[in-house]
C-alpha cells in the first residue's frame, strides 16, 4: 500500500541547486588575490568546511580562519557570495517543486554550516517561500548526515512523522540513513529522477 505523504525533505547541493567547488575556491582566490590551491587547503584539506559542517566550530572561528589561511578576512556577506558563485539553481527540480500540491509541505536538511541558511534563499528565490523556516543545517543540528540520529533531531525540530515524509538526496548513503531512521527516502539527482520518485510517491 501506498505511504501518505503529507511532508517531502530535500537535500540542496546536487539536488535543488548544482554546486561546483572551483567555481566557489575562484571567487575566494579572487577576493584575496591568492592561489586556487591555497584556497582548496585552506577549506577542505584542512578540515576547515567539515569541521563547520558538523558543528565542531562556530561561524566566528571559521570564517577567522578562512581569512587568516587566505591572507584576507572573510565575512559573512563575502562568504555567502563566494558559495552563491558556486551554486547554480537547477530550474528544472525546481519547476517540480513548484508543481507540487500546495498542501504538501516542504523542508530542506543539508550538510552545511549554519551560514548556508542565509544562502539558500537566494539561490533558490524562486521556490523559497514553500521552504520558509524550514531550512535545517548539519551544522546547526552538530552532526551530519548519513547518520539516522540527525534525521530523527531534525524531524523533530520541524514537527514532522517520519511515517508521512519523504527525503530525497543525491547520496544513497544519506537516504540508507534516513530510511534507517524510519522516513520514506530515495536518491534523486536531477529532475527526471525527481519526477519518477514523485509518482512513485503519488505526489505528481
Amino acid at each position: 500500500m501506498r505511504p501518505r505523504i503529507r511532508q517531502v525533505l530535500f537535500d540542496f547541493d546536487q539536488v535543488l541547486a548544482r554546486y561546483h567547488h572551483e567555481k566557489r575556491i575562484a571567487h575566494l582566490a579572487a577576493f584575496a588575490a591568492c592561489a586556487h590551491e591555497r584556497v582548496r587547503e585552506v577549506l577542505f584539506t584542512s578540515g576547515l568546511e567539515a569541521w563547520y559542517d558538523g558543528g565542531a566550530i562556530d561561524t566566528g572561528d571559521y570564517l577567522a580562519r578562512l581569512g587568516d589561511g587566505i591572507g584576507k578576512p572573510v565575512d559573512e556577506a563575502r562568504w555567502i557570495a563566494a558559495r552563491m558563485a558556486g551554486s547554480l539553481a537547477d530550474d528544472a527540480v525546481l519547476a517540480r517543486v513548484s508543481a507540487l500540491d500546495a498542501g504538501l509541505t516542504l523542508g530542506i536538511l543539508t550538510n552545511n554550516g549554519v551560514l548556508m541558511a542565509q544562502a539558500i534563499p537566494r539561490i533558490i528565490a524562486p521556490v523559497f517561500p514553500r521552504f520558509e523556516g524550514r531550512v535545517l543545517c548539519s551544522g546547526a543540528l552538530r552532526m551530519r548526515k548519513p547518520d539516522p540520529v540527525i534525521f530523527v533531531h531534525a524531524l523533530e525540530r520541524l514537527g514532522w512523522a517520519a511515517s508521512s515524509t519523504l527525503f530525497v538526496d543525491d547520496s544513497f548513503a544519506n537516504v540508507q540513513g534516513a530510511r534507517r531512521a524510519g522516513l520514506h527516502a530515495d536518491t534523486v539527482v536531477d529532475a527526471r529522477s525527481l519526477r519518477r520518485v514523485f509518482k512513485r510517491y503519488g505526489l505528481g
